[in-house]
């Protein structure tokens, strides 16, 4: 599978809610970044490790939304890397408020594993979803 590939399969591993098939692509060491603002990670660090992405990322954000999708727009290849436009839709469950928002994702590759993620969004509007604004 090749880099772009893996991205896009890891994009419908997503949408089926399989979890363990999207840490699986993850190289042990991953450095998982959400924009600075998140309200999942304000400070924009990044977590490290699959452990780490399931348990502060993906074990909390999954349970707070319905209806959370990811629509796959332009995808760019360059060397060892893959940037992908994307727009989030979903509601976030304690508010009740829907979002559909532009995101950007960076996801860089090496030996056939993400070594990187990197997530650029609008996060002044996903604050105001998440009641946070």
């Amino acid at each position: 599978m090749n880099n772009v590939e893996l991205v896009k399969h890891i994009y419908d591993r997503f949408a089926c809610g399989d979890g363990a098939a999207v840490l699986e692509a993850f190289d042990p060491g991953i450095e998982f970044r959400l924009a600075e603002g998140h309200p999942y990670q304000p400070s924009g660090q990044a977590w490290v490790g699959k452990q780490a992405v399931a348990e502060h990322f993906l074990m909390k954000a999954g349970p707070e939304w319905q209806d959370w999708a990811v629509a796959v727009g332009d995808v760019i290849e360059a060397d060892g890397a893959v940037v992908v436009e994307c727009r989030y839709t979903g509601v976030y469950k304690p508010t009740q408020k829907s979002m559909n928002l532009q995101v950007c994702h960076v996801w860089r590759l090496a030996g056939g594993k993400i070594t990187s993620f990197h997530q650029y969004v609008d996060t002044a509007s996903l604050q105001a979803v998440m009641g946070q604004r």
